[in-house]
């Protein structure tokens, strides 16, 4: 072992002490001991490569991506007269939310539009990412 490796292991042993005595003093001021209590608070420790999936999971990017497309491709997909009286706001577990302008023109598409705005949506993204869809007075 060369004399820089050994110095550093004196040091990493010297500040591994340090630590020890400051943690063996805080418990002795507290008068209690809280290393079995931190350690179970800590947990174990996570690679990103798991914490990752799980936060993108959470943050549901590919529904926002998806919000994103149909909010974009709307009027194209839909008749441009109801296009310009409904908005679509969002994308949950295949029900895609919808709101509509006014009382008439959600009666209009509850009453007589509702399957076929249904299907030219599933036509363009796809039955099995929109299986339903909500409208709503906005």
């Amino acid at each position: 072992m060369s004399d820089a490796n050994l110095g550093t292991d004196r040091r990493s042993n010297a500040d591994q002490q340090a630590l020890e005595a400051r943690a063996r003093a805080i418990r002795q001021w507290r008068r209690l001991d809280t290393r079995e209590i931190e350690g179970a608070m800590r947990g174990r420790d996570r690679t990103p490569a798991e914490l990752v999936p799980r936060i993108l999971g959470e943050l549901r990017l590919e529904d926002r991506v998806m919000e994103s497309q149909i909010a974009q491709l709307w009027p194209k997909v839909i008749d441009p007269i109801v296009a310009r009286h409904t908005v679509p706001v969002g994308l949950t577990k295949g029900t895609l939310f919808v709101t509509v302008d006014s009382n008439v023109w959600l009666s209009e598409i509850l009453r007589y539009r509702r399957r076929e705005l249904l299907e030219r949506i599933q036509n363009a993204f796809g039955s099995s990412r929109i299986e339903k869809i909500s409208f709503r007075l906005g």
